[in-house]
């Protein structure tokens, strides 16, 4: 991770990313989680999918500190998720600013 961004968070260690993904797995279970997956949309792009094409996203990325809790977690589509990375939503934002200017 690049250091000099200006929203640079230090990364998590090995074994609190560990931890967080086992935390993860289990709220993938969970009926809170596939209550926000039949809805379909894309909390990113709002495209509507197939709930079984949503994935799960970690608005604040695990190795930027973030933690798998109800409250950073997302229903995705694949293209956003793979497209965020791991960007902090402020970062991401300005990435999907800029697509929006470029249309114009």
């Amino acid at each position: 991770m690049e250091k000099s961004s200006p929203f640079f968070i230090p990364e998590s260690s090995p074994e609190e990313i560990k931890k967080e993904k086992a935390a993860a797995r289990v709220l993938r279970q969970s009926s809170w989680w596939k209550k926000k997956l039949s809805t379909g949309l894309c909390c990113y792009c709002g495209r509507r999918f197939n709930p079984a094409d949503l994935t799960m996203d970690h608005i604040v990325p695990l190795v930027r500190g973030g933690k798998s809790t109800k409250n950073n977690i997302a229903a995705c589509c694949k293209e956003c998720n793979s497209k965020k990375k791991h960007m902090l939503p402020m970062e991401w934002s300005g990435y999907l600013d800029s697509l929006h200017s470029d249309d114009e």
